[in-house]
Parts: structure tokens; C-alpha cells; sequence
């Protein structure tokens, strides 16, 4: 929308004369002529120019994936002390005993990198991963974790990763959302985790459902020519109410309606997987025609972001449920095999067309399964906020890398520790922001991701 056929600057110069509520966002918006999805420089050159977020929910262990812990094999039954608050005051975990991975471990690649027989196919892709074995977070509930997971909050809602990196990129393709979420079902926290909270409405995250209509009524039901008339009719009407009013929402919805009338003709394009050869679709574990499964997800997170969309999050949460394996830990058989050839696919695919240089690929969970239980031979694991493994790949990261450990057992992340805080400033960083200066003004005081903490970590970037 240019500025000659609506004076958005003029307005936005009164409201910064006349208030202080809101000064950061109003200059951006002016000096980008009130459209919020507008692209924009960060503040230093980026490694990264997306990114695809991959979220395992439920809570992944770390000990059976990952984390090789032999330890934890030749002192299995071995009785610990339950010194810790989360664990002693817990009812029935007066006595705790050290419980063993339940598959092997090996070496892959040039790296040496170990991984456990669940991720046969992404053991064949760490040369070009960055794992990151210390992880840990502040909160042991699966709704607590998963929003700090996405938000940097632990409590309260708040705008999430990829709604910060929209706000702070803009989009390269205005016919599609800068941030897509592809999931079957809500994860923990629900809509929270894609939410843009207070940050302008066009940054939040678009929901798209695996199926035959990934995205629900996009198909028009008029005449193109009288949906013309009757758009036009709706941007006169809103121009009209926004001169007058000067509401900030208002032109979120109305950027969201521009989007939504190019989406007609660029989502058929980017859901339809008949352009794929057999070999690629292959390589996701794809069948002709198939539109669900996690493979799905993966082809289109990356038919997505090749056609400019900034921000693709793929939440697993598929037939065979999340993570969660309080009852029995060969439940991480069927969904590690849901989700490992895929993400291989992907890794490989993304290689292959030069895209992984300035595509980030992030693979995480909310916090990672105890390796202990209160008895020896109990089949499943509980939740673990104190250590849990994460790995990056792509643009800007060192690969072939581990950083940090846990402890011999892998109770607690001992060495070179990584708080989710930590995680989303190094993700930051690799989109070229300072987390410290990326903020929006709200009720008072200036907001960031990563609140008052977070470093980046420099180990795992390849300068």
C-alpha cells in the first residue's frame, strides 16, 4: 500500500509528537511506511535468513537419544539421593534408583558424534548438526516449559520466536505468512506458543493442519473480478476508519487481508507436491499423494521457507501421540520413527539445494526425561528440567560439534550449561540480532525473548 494513496506517515509522526506509549514501534512503522511485515535490515549481517523450528513435545529423553551416558548402564538399580526439592517432595519418590538406557549407542560420521539406535537416519546427518548436550530449563510442567520453550516466559503469555523474528525481519514474500506453524494437533500452552501477544497482529503465527485443505477456505467462492469489487469496498471503508481513529490493530487486519487475498494463489502453489519428484518424496518416507504424516510437514516447511516464508515451526504431534513417556519407554520407538527419516529428508534436501547455508534448523523439546525412576525396574521416565539435549544445523552453526555435558548419569548439565534463554539468543544471533536491542515497547517498559538473561553461545557458531 503506497503512501500516496494513504497518509499512514502523517498520522504515525502525530501519534510520536503526542505520546511516548508506544516510540519504538511507531518509528519502525514510519520508516517503513506503515507496513508491518515490510523487510528490514537486523542489526548486523545474518548467517540466517529462516528458519525451521522442530518441536518434539512431550518431553524427549535424553539418556535414550542423544546423551550416551554408560554410567547410567553399569549403575543401573544403584539408589541415589533424592536431595533436590522437585524430587523429595514429590509423593513416591522417597527412594530413587538409577535406571539404564534402553537402547545402544554409537558413533557416526567424521565426527564421532554418538547417537542411540532410535535416529538411525539423523545419525547419518551429524556431521552438519551442532548438538548441544546441556541443555536445561526453569520449569518441570509440560505447560511451563513448552511456553518458555517458545516465549522466553515461563508463566504468562508472550509473543513468540517467531513472531519476534517477523516483527524484526518483515517477509520476502507478501503473498504468504511470515510465520507458519504445521501441526495436527495443539501442543501444550496451546495458540500461546505462536502467538504474537502484544506485538502487531501480522506477526502472528498462521496455523496449518496437515490434510487435504492444509489452510481452511482459501479457495474463493465468488468471481474473482467481484472479489476485487468487494475488497476494495473493505480498504476504503477501513482507510476511512483508520484516518479518523488511528488504530494500530486496524492496520494489522488490514495487512492481514492483502495477505490473505495473495495466499488464494500461493498456498495451492506451496501445498502442491506434484511438482516433487518420486526420489525427494522418497527421501521424506512420502508416498504419492499422501498429505499427512511428519514427513509432510518437513517437505512443506521447506516448500515454505524456499518460497520466502521467515519462520516455519513443525510441531509433532502426530496419530501416535507426544513424548510424554511417564508409562513406558518404548513408546519413543514409533515416534522416533515418525519423525527421524523425515528430518533426515530435510537435513539432506536442504543440503543438496544449497539452501541449508542460510536455513537454520532447530531440533528441540520442552526438557528431558529423568534417568531415574522409584524403582529400578519402572518402564517408563519422569520430567527432567535440569538436562536435556538440543541441536542445531545450517546456516551459521559449526557442525559436527557437541557442546557442553551432562553429569556422569545425566542428571544435571555440568559442563558449558545452555538455559533456553541462551538458546533463543543464539538462535537470535544467528538471524543477525543483538536479543538485547530487539524489543517492543508494552505497558510501560521495553520487552525482549529473552527477558534479563540470556548469552549467546559462541561455541556452536562457526565464527
Amino acid at each position: 500500500m503506497s503512501n500516496s494513496t494513504f497518509p499512514r506517515r502523517q498520522f504515525l509522526r502525530s501519534a510520536v509528537a503526542g505520546s511516548a506509549l508506544f516510540p519504538g514501534i511507531v518509528q519502525q512503522l514510519m520508516a517503513d511506511g506503515g507496513d508491518s511485515l515490510a523487510v528490514r535490515d537486523p542489526h548486523f549481517p545474518a548467517h540466517a535468513k529462516r528458519v525451521i523450528f522442530l518441536f518434539m513435545t512431550g518431553g524427549v529423553s535424553h539418556v535414550d537419544t542423544f546423551d550416551p551416558k554408560p554410567a547410567l548402564t553399569r549403575d543401573h538399580g544403584k539408589e541415589i539421593k533424592a536431595d533436590h526439592p522437585e524430587i523429595k517432595d514429590r509423593p513416591g519418590y522417597e527412594r530413587i534408583y538409577l535406571k539404564r538406557p534402553q537402547w545402544e549407542f554409537s558413533k557416526h560420521g567424521q565426527s564421532g558424534t554418538d547417537v542411540s539406535t532410535l535416529f538411525p537416519h539423523v545419525a547419518t546427518c551429524v556431521d552438519d548438526i551442532a548438538m548441544i548436550r546441556s541443555m536445561h530449563t526453569s520449569h518441570s510442567n509440560h505447560y511451563n516449559a513448552t511456553l518458555g520453550m517458545h516465549t522466553g516466559s515461563f508463566s504468562f503469555s508472550r509473543p513468540s520466536l517467531g513472531s519476534w523474528t517477523s516483527y524484526g525481519l518483515g517477509t520476502q514474500n507478501k503473498n504468504l505468512p511470515s510465520f507458519v506453524v504445521i501441526a495436527p494437533k495443539q501442543t501444550y500452552a496451546g495458540t500461546q506458543v505462536y502467538s504474537n501477544d502484544f506485538l502487531p497482529g501480522a506477526h502472528q503465527g498462521t496455523l496449518v493442519v496437515p490434510g487435504a485443505e492444509p489452510i481452511a477456505n482459501i479457495t474463493p467462492r465468488v468471481a474473482p473480478d467481484r472479489q476485487q469489487l468487494e475488497l476494495s469496498a473493505l480498504n476504503a471503508f477501513n482507510k476511512s476508519h483508520l484516518e479518523a481513529r488511528q488504530d494500530l490493530d486496524l492496520a494489522a487486519r488490514m495487512r492481514s487481508f492483502e495477505t490473505a487475498f495473495g495466499m488464494q494463489m500461493a498456498v495451492p502453489d506451496a501445498f502442491d507436491f506434484n511438482q516433487e519428484t518420486k526420489t525427494t518424496l522418497d527421501s521424506y518416507g512420502l508416498q504419492p499423494g499422501q498429505t499427512n504424516g511428519f514427513g509432510w510437514q518437513c517437505l512443506a516447511a521447506r516448500r515454505l521457507v524456499e518460497r520466502g516464508v521467515r519462520f516455519v515451526e513443525l510441531i509433532d504431534t502426530g496419530s501416535s501421540g507426544n513424548w510424554d513417556a511417564h508409562g513406558d519407554m518404548q513408546s519413543h520407538v514409533s515416534l522416533a520413527k515418525n519423525v527421524d527419516q523425515p528430518i533426515a529428508g530435510l537435513l539432506k534436501d536442504l543440503k543438496q539445494r544449497g539452501m541449508l547455508e542460510d536455513t537454520l534448523v532447530v531440533w528441540t523439546t520442552e526438557f528431558g526425561r529423568t534417568p531415574f525412576n522409584n524403582t529400578a525396574d519402572a518402564k517408563g521416565r519422569e520430567h527432567h528440567p535440569w538436562a536435556f539435549t538440543s541441536w542445531m544445523a545450517g546456516a551459521g552453526v559449526k557442525p559436527g560439534i557437541v557442546h557442553g555435558a551432562t553429569d556422569e548419569h545425566g542428571l544435571r548439565a555440568v559442563e558449558k550449561p545452555v538455559h533456553v534463554h541462551d538458546f533463543h539468543a543464539t538462535i537470535l544471533h544467528l538471524m543477525g540480532f543483538d536479543h538485547e536491542k530487539l524489543t517492543y515497547r508494552h505497558a510501560g517498559r521495553d520487552y525482549r525473548l529473552t527477558d534479563v538473561a540470556g548469552n549467546v553461545v559462541t561455541d556452536v557458531l562457526k565464527i
